[in-house]
């Protein structure tokens, strides 16, 4: 891919665990690892799942219905390009047929207009059903938002512009463990190899000190630490040249080390209150401290590398580019990526009004865990960013499936 987005979780932006990216569509320079023992996974329950009608989700009838159709025909244009006997969906997450069962209504979808929402919503009607899904007999789980930031940059260091982005250094290994057993399928662990063993990636502050040598170069330099450090959160961004021009940069790599919410530490030692903890107070405290603003961030050990994106964007888990406030953010092992979620929750600034409109799941999360729970992407921009940072409702979606699907539950 390029890679997932990473979530904010509400006004705690970054209290939650950092978002699992999956790999890039490159292969890695590296030879095959030997994989070390991986313990057992922990349990998944199954997911629940039930039948309904179009006429019990509500506001259905008043959904912008072609503009999930747009996000749905990426989607389907990734699909396509896998084997048809292919399953979407990993064991334990909703049965949602092979590739051959969604081939149909992929390619009719292919033919109608974004433009035409009537039409668009009588195609999910004629191909789909939907089936509300539960978790321990409940419908009802969390759902909150994510952004795409843009920075200011140069493409060469000079003046305000110190501080590197990094590309993916020539010896980071990616393994897909579920290419050596299904059951631990969406999992992927990073490394490097030495003497055919892999072993674990430099944290934060020795890649920052530059332990990684002639093994990675910057892409881009940018003005600010904290907005690059945000960036790394977030996974995928926007970058702003002087003379006006964008760049799009998304995930290549990381280091593989655990993500360390430094809102938590400052939290956890009395700096900032916990009802008082946004992105703006982060990047306060931090511009405010030079020298412990630097340890502050050095305290998350995990490290993103990053890519120029060509086309549209950003990308997504499930390789396409995402559209605002139409994609969705899942956790894979309930769900699988490429289909249409109908989702009732309410708007993150006015929990009086309500956010009900078909999505479609084309990304992932480290902190998006759980069978009803997902992340929003709202686009880019300060609204965007506002309404990211202010979304952490409760809700529940249902999933769409064709007729030829039968889900367990």
């Amino acid at each position: 891919m390029g890679r997932a987005l990473f979530p904010i979780l509400g006004l705690a932006v970054l209290l939650a665990s950092c978002a699992a990216p999956p790999e890039p569509s490159a292969p890695s320079p590296a030879p095959s690892p030997v994989v070390p023992k991986i313990e057992e996974p922990p349990v998944v329950s199954k997911v629940k799942v039930r039948l309904r009608t179009f006429a019990a989700l509500n506001g259905w009838a008043k959904d912008q219905h072609g503009e999930a159709l747009k996000a749905f025909q990426k989607s389907c244009t990734r699909l396509l390009t896998l084997p048809a006997t292919r399953k979407l969906a990993v064991n334990g997450a909703v049965n949602s047929g092979t590739v051959q069962d969604w081939k149909p209504a992929c390619l009719v979808a292919a033919t109608l207009s974004v433009q035409d929402h009537l039409s668009a919503k009588q195609f999910f009607e004629t191909w789909f059903m939907p089936y509300e899904v539960q978790d321990s007999q409940t419908p009802n789980g969390l759902f909150t938002g994510y952004y795409e930031p843009e920075l200011k940059g140069s493409l060469v260091q000079g003046g305000a512009y110190q501080i590197p982005l990094l590309a993916r250094p020539t010896d980071l290994v990616s393994v897909n463990m579920g290419s050596f057993d299904k059951d631990l399928g969406g999992n992927t662990i990073w490394g490097r190899v030495k003497n055919g063993r892999l072993r674990p990636y430099p944290n934060r502050t020795a890649i920052e000190a530059g332990a990684l040598g002639p093994l990675t170069k910057p892409i881009m330099w940018v003005d600010s630490s904290v907005d690059a450090f945000f960036l790394h959160i977030q996974g995928s961004g926007r970058v702003r040249l002087a003379n006006g021009d964008i760049k799009r940069v998304g995930f290549a790599g990381k280091n593989g080390q655990p993500y360390k919410s430094v809102g938590r530490v400052l939290i956890d030692s009395g700096e900032i209150p916990a009802n008082r903890l946004t992105m703006d107070a982060i990047r306060n405290w931090v511009d405010a401290r030079p020298v412990e603003g630097a340890k502050l961030l050095q305290k998350n050990p995990s490290y993103i590398f990053f890519r120029i994106l060509k086309g549209d964007g950003p990308i997504g888990a499930q390789g396409v580019s995402l559209t605002a406030g139409r994609s969705l953010a899942i956790d894979r092992r309930y769900l699988p990526l490429g289909v249409p979620l109908w989702l009732e929750t309410h708007e993150p600034l006015n929990k009086n009004i309500p956010f009900q409109r078909l999505m479609v799941a084309q990304d992932t999360g480290g902190a998006i865990k759980g069978m009803v729970r997902g992340d929003i992407f709202f686009g880019a921009g300060a609204r965007a960013t506002k309404r990211a940072g202010n979304m952490k409702r409760p809700g529940r979606y249902f999933i769409l499936l064709p007729h030829s699907v039968q889900p367990h539950g």
